[in-house]
């Protein structure tokens, strides 16, 4: 399949109307075909699954060199994937198009692959370690989006619990950063762990919290606070019972 291909198949999803307010919701100067999620999804799945890896490794850079607001987002879909063996050419395109973050959406989408390459060799890490002191600002965020399983690790092993603590050490030193993107990532980060380690959670926001920005405050204890509410209405529950 070559990329006119691909983007000749990308324009048949095409929804009237839908490119005009996607542009002007995600801030975008690039060209915006106005395609759904629920369509690239669709379409990524199905070329994961015709092609093999060097061809989507292939396609999957020059649709990002399309600078296409969907093709971006469907170049980082199509190697979203948790098992690859050989995926060293598979990171390394991932981590090239780092520096070209500037949308929310297309950096998360390949954060979100990046993520998978880290889970597959945690040594990685220390690559993304780097990225903290970077000075672009998407750069920074794309440190905690793509480390954002290891907030959801429910069992987490002994290696693992270092590696959540070096993240949130990352995210302790992003708290002075008054961008609403960081200050985002850092809520979001908080706010998933509270799910799996509400302790680490609780003691994050109890050193950090009152010098975060008052919406990511609140986002990082949204669970706990569910968690709290919960539990009161258990305790009166009880009372009322004895």
């Amino acid at each position: 399949m070559t990329c006119d291909d691909a983007l000749e198949a990308l324009r048949t999803h095409i929804e009237p109307g839908r490119a005009e307010q996607m542009a002007a919701y995600h801030k975008q100067s690039r060209e915006v075909l106005g395609v759904s999620n629920v369509a690239l999804n669709d379409l990524a799945k199905s070329w994961r699954q015709q092609l093999d890896l060097d061809a989507r490794v292939s396609l999957a850079a020059e649709l990002w060199q399309s600078n296409i607001f969907e093709a971006r987002i469907l170049a980082a879909k199509l190697l979203t994937q948790a098992r690859i063996k050989k995926d060293e050419a598979v990171w390394q395109l991932l981590t090239s198009w780092v520096a070209d973050f500037d949308s929310w959406a297309i950096a998360d989408a390949v954060a979100s692959a990046i993520g998978k390459r880290l889970q597959a060799q945690p040594a990685r890490l220390e690559e993304i370690s780097e990225w903290t002191t970077s000075e672009h600002m998407w750069t920074r965020r794309a440190a905690l989006v793509s480390t954002l399983p290891w907030a959801k690790l429910a069992n987490p092993k002994p290696a693992e619990l270092d590696q959540r603590e070096q993240i949130v050490a990352w995210a302790a030193s992003y708290v002075p950063d008054r961008n609403w993107f960081i200050q985002k990532a850092v809520a979001w980060w908080i706010r998933d762990l509270s799910k799996h380690d509400p302790d680490m959670s609780r003691a994050f926001l109890l050193q950090h919290g009152e010098a975060m920005k008052a919406f990511a405050r609140k986002e990082a204890a949204k669970y706990l606070r569910k968690s709290a509410q919960q539990g009161a209405a258990a305790s009166s529950q009880e009372d009322a019972a004895s």
